[in-house]
């Protein structure tokens, strides 16, 4: 996943094909394509001004090149 700040993700094509889910307090949005199941982005909770991107959904992006963050999830809020 990939994070930006509001206004930096822009969704080029595909929006018809979007569906979206949210949990319990619907603060979050998830988004995700109805055609083949791909998780595509989401608006966490914790900080609706910003997007997270799957990197494999970004348009000349090769996801397989990027250097990977390791993160203690146990250790998230």
């Amino acid at each position: 996943m990939l994070s930006g700040e509001e206004g930096s993700f822009e969704l080029i094509e595909g929006k018809k094909h979007l569906g979206k889910y949210q949990f319990n307090t619907y603060a979050a949005e998830h988004y995700f394509c109805q055609n083949c199941g791909i998780y595509t982005h989401h608006k966490p909770r914790t900080n609706p001004k910003i997007y997270r991107v799957n990197a494999g959904c970004i348009l000349g992006l090769n996801s397989l090149n990027l250097q990977p963050k390791l993160n203690d999830g146990a250790s998230f809020n």
